[in-house]
C-alpha cells in the first residue's frame, strides 16, 4: 500500500512541477497578450546604489498574476537593468525574464 501512495504521489508531483515549467528558460503563454503594465507609485530608493527592477506579468495557472518590481542592488559596477517583456512567438507569447547587461 505504501508504495502505491508514493508512486500517486511521484506522479502528481511530477504533474505538478511540469505545469509550472519553464521551456528554455521562458514562460509561454497560449492566451491573448498580458494586460498593460501596471503603474504605480515606487517611492525612494532605501539607499544609494539601489536600482528599480519593474513589475511584470506571468502567467499561471491560465490567468495572469502581477509580480511587483523591486529595489535592488546591482551585481557589479555599471550594471544596467533589462526589464522583462512578453513578446509574440508564433501564436503564443514568450516570456523574456528581467536581467542585468
Amino acid at each position: 500500500m505504501n508504495r502505491k501512495l508514493l508512486v500517486t504521489f511521484l506522479l502528481l508531483l511530477i504533474a505538478i512541477l511540469s505545469a509550472c515549467a519553464t521551456h528554455n528558460g521562458y514562460y509561454y503563454a497560449r492566451t491573448v497578450p498580458p494586460p498593460p503594465r501596471v503603474v504605480g507609485f515606487v517611492g525612494s530608493a532605501p539607499g544609494p546604489g539601489y536600482v528599480w527592477t519593474d513589475g511584470y506579468w506571468l502567467y499561471r495557472g491560465n490567468n495572469w498574476a502581477w509580480t511587483n518590481g523591486a529595489w535592488v542592488r546591482p551585481p557589479r559596477r555599471g550594471a544596467v537593468w533589462v526589464r522583462g517583456q512578453w513578446r509574440p512567438d508564433g501564436r503564443r507569447y514568450r516570456f523574456y525574464p528581467g536581467h542585468w547587461r
